[in-house]
């Protein structure tokens, strides 16, 4: 294996389990010295010790993202413990399942937010100065609906939007100060922490939280190498999947076949939860964009339609209040 980042010092939120916990583990195997950081520190310990027994160095640190002082301090210990900060991994964060009409506590939005995004807002403003001195990296896993709205995600959404716009600005910031930041956007991953779900009452769906089967996502360990990949060259953001690329671009192209097909996607899935299989589409059901090819197309070609319309609406004021 290679080591990219022998020396390097890694802080990683979120680091108790799922992809931070296998983001720790790609590090530490390469060399990096790995600040293990959330809040539940039993968990960190165990793995701390796994990382410990294959000959890592990895320190443990109590973190809640959602309260700014304990970003502060878990930054401070991290950087008294090894002297420097290298790479900041903001990987923490929680998820949302629910129509906004079935909401019944508000303030789920509140805390989406402070997690999410303020989160990682905090960490990074903490950890910038030693980021300045090493000439480091921050690196952001968002999210690929940070690019499109889906249903029953809007509070998980909107966190990741604003996470999208907080670190492609900054990138521009601290671009003279050496500083990368790299954002990454995974599709669906399949990982152990599927039960971080927050549902419309507020509560934790724990087990009842949907889990998309492993073959229809990648595992965390293929997205944590690509993320490894992505770090070691600096790059500014990683789309994972050749769907994901293809949805970018059909995004800027066709955004109303973008919403048809993400609604059909969270129709298809409420379909298999309720007779426990995964079924492509619900018998008897035709998704509403027509699939195939020519749907795509004469629905691709409305809205570029629509798009030349507008731009020529546009330019035609113009012109007239010359």
């Amino acid at each position: 294996m290679s080591r990219r980042f022998v020396g390097r010092v890694v802080l990683v939120t979120g680091a108790s389990s799922g992809i931070g916990a296998e983001l720790a583990r790609q590090f530490a195997a390469e060399g990096a010295r790995v600040v293990l950081a959330s809040r539940d520190v039993a968990r960190l310990e165990a793995v701390a010790a796994e990382l410990r027994a294959h000959g890592g160095d990895a320190f443990v640190v109590s973190l809640d993202v959602s309260v700014g002082e304990s970003c502060r301090a878990a930054i401070e210990q991290a950087v008294a413990h090894y002297g420097k900060l290298d790479i900041l991994v903001n990987n923490a964060g929680l998820r949302f399942h629910g129509r906004l009409d079935e909401i019944t506590d508000l303030t789920i939005f509140d805390t989406i937010m402070r997690v999410n995004y303020l989160g990682a807002v905090w960490c990074t403003a903490f950890a910038l100065p030693h980021l300045k001195q090493s000439r480091g990296q921050i690196v952001a896993i968002a999210s690929l609906q940070s690019w499109a709205g889906v249903p029953t995600r809007s509070a998980y959404c909107a966190s990741k939007h604003a996470m999208m716009g907080f670190f492609d600005s900054i990138r521009v910031e601290l671009e003279d100060d050496g500083v990368s930041v790299t954002v990454i956007y995974p599709s669906f991953v399949y990982a152990e922490d599927h039960g971080r779900v927050i549902a419309p009452d507020g509560t934790s769906l724990g087990d009842k939280a949907y889990k998309r089967p492993p073959g229809d996502a990648m595992s965390a360990e293929e997205c944590c190498r690509l993320t490894l990949n992505a770090v070691a060259k600096r790059k500014r953001h990683v789309l994972m999947t050749w769907r994901a690329k293809v949805g970018r671009v059909l995004k800027l192209v066709s955004p109303a076949l973008v919403d048809r097909l993400t609604k059909s996607a969270v129709r298809v899935r409420r379909v298999g939860e309720a007779v426990g299989s995964w079924p492509r589409w619900e018998p008897g059901w035709e998704p509403g964009w027509r699939s195939g090819f020519c749907g795509v197309a004469v629905s691709c070609w409305r809205d570029l339609r629509a798009s030349a319309a507008e731009s020529r609406r546009v330019v035609l004021i113009g012109w007239a209040q010359v």
